[in-house]
């Protein structure tokens, strides 16, 4: 039985887009779904699915962090039988050539967070995407012309954390390119029940500079994104 996301058998589509706001799931679904129908509102946290150019697709959302996201991440596979997921979400930029309002395709997850240590014990998984997709990302990416960048996440625990500088002067000196707080979960879960995931991710702030896009233009850097995640499942 599926607590947090209470929905009738059949509701949710295979294909999942996973953005942590859950007015941004709301957003997404209005702005290139149709026939578009609300399957969730516990907590708040709204579901959608509908139509993208005749594609079935849901969109839900998962909240912050680890926790969170693996709750709604979890439930969709184990209850609603999800196959592909693919989060849209934002991140800080650690690396001069990954820019504000571009879109990072990431690779792999570095963490900080005791989930998989709790997982898999001395055992350091490598968490990465699925293959397929992030090879039909880059590819749509290239052929769209969209700035944007392959690589590592680093996947943190604590929006606010007191060894912050440290932890991110050791993801810059592995060339880590970004910070977010759910990829590693994402990636993690999707190799553990054998579905595929992907992460991308808009910069929407510089760890580096401290520039940010201004909320009026978030929107806008967002809906780039998220027409790439959609040609990414379906092909197009």
């Amino acid at each position: 039985m599926s607590i947090h996301i209470v929905s009738e058998e059949g509701s949710i589509a295979e294909t999942v887009l996973l953005p942590g706001d859950p007015l941004r799931a709301k957003h997404i679904a209005q702005t290139y779904l149709t026939d578009v129908v609300c399957y969730n509102e516990i907590r708040g946290m709204y579901g959608f699915t509908g139509s993208w150019h005749g594609n079935r697709v849901s969109v839900q959302g998962t909240g912050m962090g680890m926790p969170s996201f693996s709750i709604y991440a979890q439930e969709l596979i184990d209850t609603f039988k999800v196959k592909r997921l693919v989060r849209v979400g934002t991140c800080g930029t650690l690396n001069e050539r990954l820019r504000l309002k571009d879109v990072l395709i990431v690779q792999a997850a570095d963490c900080d967070s005791g989930m998989n240590p709790s997982r898999f014990g001395s055992y350091q998984y490598a968490p990465v995407a699925s293959f397929p997709l992030l090879q039909k990302a880059y590819r749509h990416a290239v052929e769209s012309s969209l700035a944007f960048a392959v690589g590592n996440v680093f996947t943190t625990d604590q929006f606010y954390d007191t060894k912050h500088a440290d932890k991110l002067a050791v993801a810059c000196s592995v060339g880590t390119l970004a910070v977010d707080m759910e990829t590693c979960e994402l990636y993690t879960l999707a190799h553990l029940k054998q579905v595929e995931a992907l992460t991308l991710l808009t910069v929407s702030d510089s760890l580096l500079t401290h520039e940010q896009v201004p909320p009026e233009e978030r929107q806008n850097t967002f809906n780039a994104m998220v027409g790439l995640a959609l040609s990414t499942l379906f092909d197009e």
